[in-house]
């Protein structure tokens, strides 16, 4: 609308020009009263001329400020958190900034940082700031380690729900016992009830086990710890839905409950490389009825009863009969067929992928071959002896 009312300004100052110039031969007929009509017009031409040098100036005025970018002057006053998300451009960023009203407007905090080459090195995270600033001023703060609220922290892949409560209790300062408590509802946490049923019908864990996605988080400043878990929870939704987990194990007519066990088991058995053919032994003694009671005989869900319970995890040959046969254990794989109740650790996407559809194969046994971790597979109980006493000599316990 301004530039519509600019050029009707103009429009107006222009036709007085023109009559005048078509009836200046008339005027200069007349001898009569010469002299006072001359000085009449030399006064009302000087105040013409006064006035359109007086609206080029307003003009060239309001032009200026059509194109110039609003800004605050000065370091702004009181406090105010902004976010700053993974893969925002600076348009975002500083319209984000407008809208928390730090900036006066989202063109002169991308003018300023066009300006500033340290703008490219500006992290995600959550930044304190005040409101009302200079758009060069808001870039530098952001800028300044000092301004940013740090609450990081890094979940690595197949930790318990014990050990992921204990690094967030470290990293938000939030109380240990909170995040427990938080954890006893995972369906206002963001469960879906997909995760809540199984095709062989037994008994599934109540837990929030397997639902902490393993990813860094920058949780925002005064967060509690439903927060926390939301956030983590939502992650993990995210990640599922990005990698098509659901449909994709039901085509192999097997649960996504199911599957998300399988997937924590092969997290913490074997290297990323090695997961897929894991998770197919797994399938194969569950699923193919071809391995004594359909029984996974795996330790690692043992260990994981231990950890649990607070008694520790051990090497498999340290692990007594009575720990390896406990009737007690809903963990115990040796004894009770199929998967267990539940999780055992929180796997990441290569362990997810690999419950997906993992490659066919008539492996029934696996084992780490050696202390780097690299597994070897057999079909037999006689072939998995003879690669049990080979990673014997290569040092694995």
């Amino acid at each position: 609308m301004q530039m519509d009312e600019l050029d009707l300004a103009w429009e107006e100052e222009e036709r007085p020009r023109h009559r005048r110039r078509a009836s200046a031969p008339a005027r200069s007929k007349k001898k009569k009263g010469r002299g006072g009509r001359t000085f009449l017009a030399f006064f009302l031409s000087l105040l013409v001329v006064g006035g359109l040098a007086f609206g080029v100036y307003a003009g060239i005025d309001r032009i200026k400020g059509l194109f110039s970018a609003p800004d605050y002057d000065g370091g702004g006053t009181g406090e105010v958190v902004v976010e700053v998300i993974s893969g925002q451009l600076a348009a975002d960023i500083a319209n984000t900034l407008q809208e928390k009203d730090v900036v006066k407007s989202a063109k002169a905090f991308v003018e300023a940082a066009k300006k500033d080459e340290r703008s490219k090195k500006l992290q995600p995270g959550f930044y304190n700031m005040r409101k009302q600033m200079k758009a060069s001023a808001a870039l530098t703060l952001m800028l300044d380690p000092h301004s940013r609220v740090v609450n990081k922290v890094t979940l690595a892949e197949g930790l318990t729900w014990q050990d992921t409560f204990k690094k967030l209790s470290e990293a938000t300062k939030i109380p240990y016992e909170d995040f427990e408590a938080a954890a006893k509802d995972p369906k206002a946490l963001g469960v879906g009830d997909v995760w809540y049923t199984r095709k062989d019908k037994k008994e599934r864990a109540p837990g929030i086990e397997g639902f902490l996605f393993p990813a860094t988080y920058d949780f925002p400043p005064n967060v509690d710890a439903v927060g926390v878990l939301k956030i983590i929870v939502q992650r993990f939704n995210q990640e599922i839905e990005k990698i098509g987990f659901i449909d994709a194990v039901q085509l192999l007519n097997i649960s996504p409950f199911e599957a998300l066990v399988a997937s924590s088991i092969a997290q913490v058995e074997g290297l990323d490389k090695d997961q897929p053919g894991i998770v197919r032994v797994l399938y194969n003694r569950v699923y193919s009825g071809k391995f004594p009671c359909n029984c996974l005989q795996v330790d690692s869900t043992v260990n994981y009863y231990l950890r649990i319970t607070g008694k520790g995890a051990k090497p498999s040959t340290e692990l007594l009969q009575s720990e390896l046969h406990n009737k007690n254990n809903p963990y115990n794989t040796h004894d009770n067929p199929g998967l267990p109740i539940g999780p055992i650790s929180n796997p990441g996407t290569s362990a997810l992928t690999a419950a997906m559809g993992p490659p066919k194969s008539d492996y029934f046994y696996f084992l780490a071959i050696d202390t780097a971790g690299n597994t070897a597979y057999a079909k037999t109980y006689a072939e998995f002896q003879k690669l049990w006493d080979q990673a014997q000599k290569n040092g694995v316990k």
